[in-house]
């Protein structure tokens, strides 16, 4: 049998857009021999649509789209992801579903029975789980039909095992439809569940992901197919949009050149996918961002540059009094590597005539953060008006490092429509620079006068990053332990970090959580950012 993989980048709530692309998938696979094309998970209405489900005429719309694409379908049959009514006597009236459509008509419906509520899913609010995975006979081949979860089988997570029923079926096929979102390590882990799902059912898995960028979710696409006895048979292009067909009797693998990839690159992949797609889905052609000669806006620029295109973005130096020459240089020298457009525009007349402005007021009083502030602040308002003024989305350019300790000023370097690196932590920035460069040889993006000297937000003469934070390996390692494993202040100290940096990192994640409630929706790239995957309150008092 040749199995099509339609890995897809679908724009969540674009039916008619949607609609079109799986049609062009489908074509183009059943023209090179498909025998059967399998889409991701709830392909038809993107994926998470979240409360659009609640949207009155959402579910009627979706199951109308749905019903256009069966009619367009031939012998050859397809496995598309939608929203189906759900068909228990009780409880929640939406299914997550899979449609076997053929010869103009929809076939068989599967539902999904493991309905992931943790991290960034949210299924159980809106879909009621099927009691047991579905088999559909087709071409004298049992196809056991499952979704995502369904093969998973986290452990403690839940009470049901999907693939231990199917195990009783005894199917000759496996197919998952998916989606499956990507951050650091992510892929070696659905190999493994992929590879299980196959051993234990004795038959071959083929797994259909999605690919593209929606909100704060990078899909990655590597749909794969495994053998029988846990064999890797096929993996598809990740980070980008691709079909693949798959010969189940073929005896040698068939791996995309990006199925495999090192970390530096996944994260760099993940980046420019989560920036395009965030773009262009939101209707923006042009980016602009502050670039101020640190790592962190070199990073963003580059990023910008290369998800975008070069002749789409433009960098602006805001310098004050107190910017040093040399960010200066390194700001411009950045923007002609890269070839993008550069603006130079002081602040430093719009800081006295604000500081005038509240002398009055600040009288008696010496000047502290408050003035440090203002600049960063007047430097958002400039950038917002130009975000404004050209249609262009404003990138931000903190790291997840800064957000998590509060080393950063709201409605200042904060303001913009996408935080871009707001999940990757400062020692992550660096590396990534330096793996760039590298990558690059002579034509490094990034100037090395960037990656060496002192780290700064240069709000006041002679600042340094060190004056209020530790050192950046030890603050992400702190980091770390302490939002991503869930470790307590005990169990961090007793690793062998001083007491007093522990306590202090630990109070300032704690204190800053209303300015990660504020900040510009990021890109995931992590187990755990700061995201609708972290849920803590503002208003609390406990600190461990």
């Amino acid at each position: 049998m040749n199995i099509g993989l339609a890995q897809i980048n679908t724009i969540v709530g674009d039916l008619e857009g949607n609609r079109k692309k799986i049609g062009e998938a489908y074509h183009a696979l059943c023209a090179q021999g498909a025998d059967l094309v399998v889409y991701p998970e709830l392909t038809i209405c993107g994926y998470p649509p979240r409360d659009l489900l609640f949207k009155r005429q959402f579910f009627a719309d979706n199951e109308a789209t749905l019903l256009r694409i069966a009619k367009e379908t031939g012998e050859i049959p397809a496995l598309i992801g939608f929203v189906a009514r759900s068909t228990a006597p009780k409880g929640r009236p939406f299914a997550n579903a899979a449609a076997w459509c053929q010869n103009g008509t929809i076939g068989p419906i599967a539902h999904k029975c493991l309905l992931p509520s943790y991290d960034v899913f949210d299924e159980d609010r809106y879909f009621e789980p099927a009691s047991a995975p579905l088999c559909v006979p087709y071409k004298n081949v049992r196809i056991g039909l499952t979704i995502c979860e369904d093969i998973w089988m986290l452990p403690g997570r839940y009470a049901y095992d999907p693939i231990a029923a199917l195990e009783k079926e005894a199917p000759d096929l496996v197919v998952n439809l998916s989606a499956s979102p990507w951050h650091r390590g992510r892929n070696s882990v659905r190999r493994e569940w992929v590879t299980r799902a196959a051993q234990r059912c004795r038959c071959p898995v083929v797994y259909c992901n999605l690919v593209g960028g929606n909100d704060e979710l990078i899909f990655d696409g590597g749909s794969m197919v495994m053998t029988a006895e846990g064999t890797l048979l096929a993996g598809c292009a990740r980070f980008r949009e691709t079909s693949c067909l798959v010969a189940l009797t073929d005896q040698q693998p068939t791996l995309a050149e990006t199925f495999d990839l090192p970390p530096m690159e996944e994260d760099y992949q993940a980046l420019i996918l989560g920036l395009r797609d965030y773009a262009q889905k939101n209707g923006f052609r042009r980016a602009l961002l502050g670039i101020s000669g640190g790592v962190d806006s070199a990073l963003t620029a580059v990023l910008a540059a290369e998800a975008l295109g070069p002749e789409n973005v433009t960098g602006f130096s805001l310098p004050s009094r107190i910017s040093s020459p040399h960010s200066l240089e390194d700001a411009v020298a950045l923007a002609k590597t890269i070839g993008i457009a550069h603006e130079i525009i002081p602040i430093e007349a719009a800081v006295a005539t604000f500081q005038r402005t509240l002398a009055p007021l600040f009288k008696g009083r010496s000047e502290d953060r408050t003035e440090e502030n203002l600049q960063a602040r007047i430097r958002g308002v400039l950038l917002m008006a130009l975000s404004n003024k050209f249609n262009s989305l404003l990138l931000t350019t903190g790291n997840k490092s800064e957000l998590a300790v509060g080393y950063c000023t709201l409605y200042g370097d904060m303001c913009g429509g996408l935080a871009v690196l707001s999940d990757v932590p400062k020692t992550t920035v660096y590396a990534l620079c330096h793996y760039l460069n590298q990558k690059a040889g002579a034509a490094a993006p990034i100037p090395e006068h960037t990656l060496t000297k002192p780290p700064s937000a240069e709000l006041r003469i002679g600042q340094t990053d060190r004056d209020t934070l530790p050192p950046y390996d030890v603050l992400d390692a702190i980091l770390q332990r302490y939002i991503e494993e869930g470790q307590s202040s005990a169990e961090i100290i007793a690793a062998g970090f001083e007491e007093g940096i522990v306590r202090d990192v630990i109070l300032k994640v704690d204190l800053n959580e209303y300015k990660r409630k504020q900040a510009p929706l990021g890109l995931k790239i992590t187990p755990l950012a700061f995201g609708v995957g972290r849920r803590l309150p503002i208003a609390q008092r406990y600190i461990n």
